[in-house]
């Protein structure tokens, strides 16, 4: 090459080389594809065609080994029959550097917009029915289609994340290859491999394609849609998007996970055990030095027992926003040293985490506190059975996709569509709980019964013994439009998150003037009555977490203290004896709230929270122990 071709391949090499190699692309094609997205060449046409094939019907006493390999290389989900075949006269080799193509991408999007999309965008829905063989015609986008293109395109859809910028560029896009990469069939024994490139120069994703062996004129271009995945069971559940089968056989309990499990999350958060310690005795006057990175700690800490300093050597006190994970080498050099951190808390703040934690109460359905909860990556077989059992019993099947360790609703969506959350796996790790389709609501003015969910700081004293303490004071969230089990893609209808979503009015109502109208609203139910369920479900909840020793649990660390925020809805629930009630139910678990409405409408907050951890003064701090 040329110095400066070889430069520039260099540095393409040093961009992509990361994403090439975890791709499996073998390097034998890297300089040929660079040239390629460099002078955008899609020279596939040159090798392959689309062939459109009439389905054969099914004898009765069919030969069972043909029906078998039919069902193997089969159009998976399609009436219309399409394939793509190597066309080339030459065939295909391996071998040959340049034997890799591009595949150009027809739709990307973000699930939350993609309803949007389709009714706005010119073109893109005939274009996207089109493909998906959807009967459409029409000159103006119709509810119908785009419903069914909502439901179909789960069957064409690929995903990519970026690696770098804010939490929402993070967020998982998803992808429909144009017509030749999506008439590409499933095959278990595939010829071809695809993968996603984000190609940084242009700043645009393309799919790359390449062989896996030799190929003739005639020879059949197809891809594993489970691709990498070598557990039977988990490939069924993967296909059945394209190829239904049972798997009700399955068991849909789920068990507490076992011991390896915590000490694999505990070594891959790198996080490290303290030694056993005993904290000192302080003098009653003892000011007590404060190092932290939090703006609202240092704008609202005014008790006269601490000081801030900037040097954290000094500090008798860490509260710190990021994680802390080298608790050993604390313990073993500065034990005297209080932080607002305890090692393991991930238990209770990542998803898939709580909701292992909490099959310690409740048995097999878990606790009535917490939705049923899977684990998309490790618990996708049990969900499978469990969602079928209630399709057959006719039972509510409206589920809400998170991931593990994302806040403020991103990446989260709500849907009724198996083959939608089967496929969210592929995206970043994520659990499906069952969606409340019965919450509480709350009658706002000009808008009719709403969602609302509520938040509590809860303040965590200690392990051993358990000592867990309330702040008094409750905030509200409320959606801006009337509940409806419909229009799931409806941000405004179905999520309380809006103070972070622009171009969206924020509802707010304090505490102690909500009581009394939600009293109103609900005379049969007393708030006080409520709040001690609320409350009973916290120290449940938290009894739960510490009830193992670490990784198993939270770590009995005495130097630790912590503020949490638990987010909850309430539900309708019946009685044995047929009455109806409110039964809580915690949503998630947050580490480090912002706490900026806490310290706007209550200026002693952080006053209180530090008299209350650190001091274990709690008397006049307006908290209540729970445990």
């Amino acid at each position: 090459m040329e110095g400066d071709c070889a430069d520039d391949y260099k540095a393409f090499v040093s961009l992509h080389g990361p994403a090439l190699r975890a791709s499996a692309v073998p390097p034998r094609y890297w300089q040929s594809l660079w040239r390629k997205l460099e002078s955008e060449v899609f020279d596939a046409g040159e090798y392959f065609g689309i062939m459109q094939v009439e389905e054969v019907e099914e004898e009765e006493d069919g030969d069972e080994e043909l029906e078998g390999e039919l069902k193997k290389n089969s159009n998976p989900g399609n009436e219309l029959c399409y394939k793509v075949i190597v066309t080339n006269e030459m065939g295909l080799q391996a071998a040959n550097s340049n034997s890799i193509f591009l595949i150009d991408h027809a739709w990307t999007y973000r699930v939350e917009h993609a309803r949007q999309q389709l009714l706005q965008v010119p073109g893109l829905l005939h274009r996207m029915a089109n493909l998906m063989g959807i009967d459409f015609h029409g000159e103006v986008p119709d509810e119908r289609a785009v419903t069914q293109v909502l439901e179909e395109m789960w069957k064409y859809n690929q995903t990519y994340q970026l690696s770098h910028g804010t939490a929402e560029e993070k967020v998982p896009v998803w992808y429909i290859m144009d017509e030749f990469g999506s008439r590409i069939q499933h095959s278990d024994e595939p010829t071809f491999a695809t993968a996603p490139l984000f190609y940084m120069r242009q700043q645009i994703a393309y799919t790359v394609l390449w062989p896996l062996r030799d190929l003739e004129t005639g020879e059949e271009v197809t891809r594993d849609f489970a691709y990498g995945e070598t557990d039977r069971l988990i490939r069924r559940c993967r296909l059945l998007p394209w190829l239904p089968n049972d798997v009700l056989e399955v068991n849909s309990f789920t068990a507490e996970p076992s011991d390896d499990h915590y000490q694999a999350i505990l070594s891959e958060n790198k996080e490290t055990l303290p030694i056993p310690i005993k904290l000192p005795v302080y003098d009653k006057n003892k000011i007590f030095k404060v190092y932290t990175d939090l703006q609202q700690v240092l704008q609202n800490l005014t008790h006269p027992r601490f000081e801030f300093t900037d040097s954290e050597q000094e500090a008798d006190i860490l509260y710190n926003f990021s994680h802390f994970k080298d608790f050993r080498k604390l313990s073993e050099e500065r034990p005297h040293v209080m932080l607002n951190q305890f090692p393991c808390e991930n238990l209770l703040t990542v998803k898939d985490c709580l909701a292992s934690i909490s099959r310690r109460i409740g048995g097999s359905e878990g606790p009535k506190w917490l939705p049923r909860t899977f684990n998309l990556h490790t618990e996708l077989p049990q969900f499978i059975s469990y969602f079928k059992q209630r399709e057959r019993r006719e039972e509510d099947n409206h589920w809400i996709c998170k991931p593990w360790n994302l806040a403020r609703s991103l990446d989260t969506s709500i849907s009724k569509s198996l083959n939608n959350i089967i496929r969210q796996r592929e995206s970043i790790p994520k659990v499906v709980s069952k969606y409340i389709e019965n919450p509480v609501l709350f009658f706002l003015e000009d808008v009719g019964l709403v969602k609302f969910d509520i938040r509590y700081i809860v303040l965590l004293r200690s392990v051993k013994p358990l000592r867990l303490h309330v702040y008094d004071v409750f905030w509200l969230r409320f959606s801006n439009r009337a509940f409806s089990l419909d229009d799931l893609d409806d941000y405004e209808k179905h999520f309380t998150v809006m103070n972070y979503a622009s171009g969206v009015s924020l509802k707010q109502i304090h505490y102690d003037e909500f009581i009394p109208l939600f009293e109103k609203q609900y005379p049969e139910h007393s708030w006080k009555s409520v709040q001690d369920d609320i409350f009973k479900a916290f120290a449940e909840l938290f009894q739960a977490a510490c009830a193992k020793p670490a990784p198993l649990g939270i770590c009995d660390y005495p130097s630790s203290r912590a503020v949490y925020a638990i987010d909850l809805m309430l539900k309708w629930d019946t009685s044995s004896n047929g009455k109806r009630f409110m039964q809580p139910q915690i949503l998630e678990v947050n580490f480090n709230p912002d706490c900026d409405r806490a310290c706007r409408y209550h200026p002693t907050f952080f006053n209180d929270v530090f008299s209350a951890l650190f001091l274990d003064e709690a008397k006049d701090c307006h908290v209540t122990a729970i445990v």
